[in-house]
């Protein structure tokens, strides 16, 4: 797994191992980050569910201003440290802890996201609920967009202020972006 694009290309990252996780294949990320490239520069994000950290991670190359990591495995939270260190970036921004808790915490501290990555485990309902609290909590700024990953449509549930703007689907992975209405 390495960095794609931008000032950290071919960096190699490390977590392709970690129990419990599923890292984005480069050839995903690549088209993934082709159909959100508008949306990064000086950007907010925040990779949620993040594993190794490599879409946040991926998204600084890019020019984003900031990216926040949240997961609650210790193993990914100290890989991301790590991969974060390997750059030469700010290793203040990741967080070992439910993401419920953590997207409190963020609308506790103001903060709001122009780009929110979601790829949770796929046996779970949680990229549903990670969006209902990111809406109701107000983390998605005006033109803000949630890119979410799962294994089936069905799994992405949403409110009726957001909509579906792109969605392809890459072997048994489904990558859907969201945006308010």
């Amino acid at each position: 797994m390495k960095v794609i694009s931008g000032k950290y290309k071919g960096r190699r990252l490390d977590g392709f191992d970690i129990d419990g996780t599923r890292p984005t294949m480069d050839r995903v990320k690549e088209s993934l980050f082709a159909m959100i490239q508008n949306h990064i520069v000086d950007a907010v994000c925040l990779d949620l569910f993040s594993g190794s950290g490599n879409l946040g991670i991926e998204a600084l190359s890019m020019g984003a201003r900031e990216s926040y990591f949240v997961d609650k495995n210790k193993k990914a939270f100290f890989t991301i440290k790590k991969n974060l260190e390997m750059i030469d970036c700010n290793s203040d921004t990741v967080f070992c802890m439910d993401y419920q808790k953590a997207l409190k915490m963020f609308s506790d501290n103001s903060v709001l996201f122009d780009v929110i990555f979601l790829d949770p485990p796929y046996q779970t309902d949680f990229v549903s609920k990670s969006v209902s609290l990111i809406v109701s909590l107000g983390l998605l700024s005006k033109d803000g967009i949630i890119v979410c990953e799962s294994d089936n449509i069905d799994k992405i549930e949403y409110p009726s202020c957001l909509e579906v703007v792109k969605m392809k689907k890459y072997g048994d992975k489904l990558v859907a972006i969201l945006r308010y209405v």
